[in-house]
């Protein structure tokens, strides 16, 4: 009789270890909402693919002449045309005051004459030609440059569940198989 306990218990042993030829490699997982995870063979993969338009900076550079101008007094200004329109202008009021009007219009044809030799140091000193020199210097100018690119958005991905076919959508490949979860309730 001992034998044959003993032979029954590795019986029993042997049967809760060993999976029939119909079982699942994998084992059930519960989740917390009353339902577990299993898995789902995955039987087709085909990547959702969208265009993008990709900008690609693109340096361009040139030799240009550069003219550079300078000015014959160091690049300071003369008082020489307002001083002189002033002496000038000064010597003619005088020329027409008498008397007490004289000492008016001599600082009248000063003031006049110095603000027409401005005037004219201004207008003509801007034209004159200054002198200066040219040189070749080295643009450059960054632009974009434009194309197309397919790059992969997802995958659309169809998996086979106890005999159903299903269809999501991943963002990664799945592989072989992906986890599905189940929750059985009764139907009302």
């Amino acid at each position: 009789m001992n034998k044959f306990k003993i032979f029954a218990g590795v019986i029993v042993v042997v049967m809760i270890h060993t999976q029939p030829a119909h079982a699942k490699e994998y084992e059930y997982t519960e989740y917390s909402s009353g339902g577990y995870t299993d898995w789902a063979e995955v039987v087709h993969v085909e990547p959702i693919q969208t265009t993008v338009r990709v900008a690609t900076p693109s340096r361009e550079c040139w030799e240009e002449e550069v003219p550079y101008r300078y000015s014959g007094h160091g690049g300071g200004h003369s008082y020489t045309p307002i001083i002189l329109g002033g002496i000038v202008g000064g010597v003619v009021g005088n020329q027409f005051g008498k008397g007490d009007g004289n000492t008016l219009m001599t600082v009248a044809g000063a003031l006049l004459g110095g603000s027409v030799g401005r005037d004219h140091a201004r207008y003509y000193g801007a034209r004159a030609p200054h002198g200066g020199y040219t040189t070749v210097e080295t643009r450059c100018s960054v632009r974009d440059e434009y194309h197309d690119e397919e790059r992969i958005d997802g995958y659309r991905v169809q998996y086979s569940y106890e005999g159903q076919v299903y269809t999501t959508r991943m963002d990664h490949h799945p592989g072989e198989r992906i986890p599905v979860n189940v929750k059985v309730t009764p139907a009302y």
